[in-house]
């Protein structure tokens, strides 16, 4: 069934609809969250949550954008809030441990463990999401605003920084 058939049944009631929806998207959702969070648990937590919060709000689900972007916008605003809830030690300390159990489980899974995911582990969420929106999933500076909740100059400033540090990372990485 096409998409914004799902979503204008899913908006009415339909709680089959919805299932569908969501089970359609869970997958791309999570390897986002995943990429974002660098911690697979958090990012099973924040998909949990987007799901619940996109049941709430899908009558709010107006069609400007892509159900997909919407359900990253939501996403992506849940863990900021959590990430603004959260010490910074506590931060520092788990964003290490998980970023080391991330690499693990994509090294199980087979899948690549660039130095640019691991230098991008590294950075504080402020810079990785913009950056992972921009590079990795094509979104536009005000796409990218719009999802975070702030102005299209800081986008585009903290992926101009974030490269920066990316960069210092990296070559700090080849000298070693």
């Amino acid at each position: 069934m096409e998409e914004h058939k799902l979503i204008k049944r899913a908006q009415r009631g339909d709680s089959q609809a919805m299932v569908q929806l969501l089970h359609a998207h869970y997958s791309f959702l999570t390897k986002y969250l995943i990429k974002m969070t660098m911690n697979p648990e958090l990012a099973e937590d924040v998909a949990q949550e987007t799901m619940l919060k996109c049941i709430e709000k899908i009558h709010q689900y107006n069609g400007k954008s892509k159900f997909s972007s919407w359900m990253i916008t939501i996403a992506t605003r849940i863990y900021i809030d959590q990430m603004r809830r959260t010490k910074v030690e506590k931060q520092w300390r788990d964003r290490e441990q998980a970023s080391r159990r991330t690499e693990w489980q994509i090294k199980a899974q087979h899948e690549e463990w660039t130095d640019a995911m691991q230098a991008l582990s590294i950075l504080g969420y402020e810079w990785r999401l913009p950056i992972l929106l921009k590079h990795y999933y094509g979104y536009s500076y005000d796409e990218i605003a719009d999802m975070m909740d702030i102005p299209a100059g800081t986008v585009k400033s903290r992926i101009h920084h974030g490269l920066q540090q990316l960069r210092k990372e990296l070559a700090t990485d080849e000298k070693e």
